[in-house]
């Protein structure tokens, strides 16, 4: 018998065969199909689906395909009750594909240390030794992870320290900031030591701009040239390049540009806003009025 004989023989055998729970039951010599007394037992469904048989191989199959068939059976063939018996049931884990764990709570952040007096005077000291320009208090509270309400009569007492022991140099609010600064009457020796023989002054021109700017800010470039008498877009550029001059927007009437003081400004003259000029009055000449018309 040839192969394709045998396939076709085996092929009609597995077709024509029939389950055993769906072979007709041969009749009983009684003629009854269940034997009497036998009471009916109820079968209780499975817990889990049953699956379905499937047609054995005819016999004399060849080894090949007897191989085949309980190979597959072995592999798709499992048992529900089995799997789920050999999940371990415990606490829900962490990092386990398909289940979420319980996040756990973030650690509050450890509040700041209090630091005593002694220790926020020394603090404040050692950052105003090293500030280049006029710091906040409330800059120097976020610093030192303090209250603010601390800062401010801190410095003041530092500061009223410091005049009291007439030191060589002083606390000074400036531009809005707390800022060290040498005594005026040390200036003479400072001045010698710093500048060294070189001269940064201000020329008179740009003294006298200057003081028109502080005293009448926002103004414009005209205004400033009508009240000097002479140009002074040159004077003003010097004093933009230096910081102590800036551009403040622009008249609405003439669309032209205005000027102010700058920070720098306040800091070299140590004061803490324009509000601090001195008045202008005592230096102004007699005939202030009859100049003032003639500029209008």
């Amino acid at each position: 018998m040839s192969d394709e004989e045998r396939r076709d023989s085996l092929a009609d055998q597995a077709a024509a065969w029939i389950p055993p729970w769906e072979r007709p039951t041969p009749p009983r010599p009684d003629g009854t199909d269940e034997p009497p007394g036998e009471p009916e037992v109820p079968v209780e469904p499975e817990p889990h689906a049953a699956i379905p048989a499937e047609p054995e191989p005819a016999a004399g199959a060849e080894p090949e395909i007897l191989d085949t068939y309980r190979s597959s059976r072995t592999e798709t063939v499992q048992d529900p009750l089995r799997e789920s018996a050999a999940e371990p049931a415990g606490e829900i884990g962490v990092g386990v594909p398909g289940k979420r764990g319980r996040r756990r709570p973030a650690p509050e952040p450890e509040p700041a240390p209090v630091l005593d007096d002694a220790e926020l005077r020394g603090a404040l000291e050692a950052i105003l030794l090293v500030v280049d320009q006029p710091v906040s208090e409330l800059t120097l509270a976020q610093v030192l992870e303090q209250s603010p309400e601390r800062i401010g009569p801190m410095l003041d007492e530092i500061a009223a320290g410091y005049t009291a022991a007439a030191h060589g140099f002083e606390l000074r609010r400036a531009a809005g900031g707390w800022r060290l600064y040498t005594r005026p009457e040390y200036a003479t020796y400072v001045e010698r030591f710093v500048l060294e023989g070189q001269s940064v002054r201000l020329t008179q021109a740009a003294l006298e701009t200057l003081a028109v700017i502080a005293y009448k800010q926002p103004v414009t470039r005209s205004r400033i040239s009508a009240i000097r008498g002479v140009n002074c877009d040159g004077v003003i550029r010097t004093l933009v390049s230096r910081g102590l001059v800036e551009e403040c927007g622009t008249e609405a009437d003439s669309g032209a540009f205005l000027y102010r003081t700058t920070t720098m400004f306040l800091e070299k003259l140590g004061l803490n806003s324009v509000d601090d000029l001195p008045p202008l009055a005592p230096f102004l000449p007699d005939d202030v009025e009859e100049l003032a018309d003639a500029t209008r």
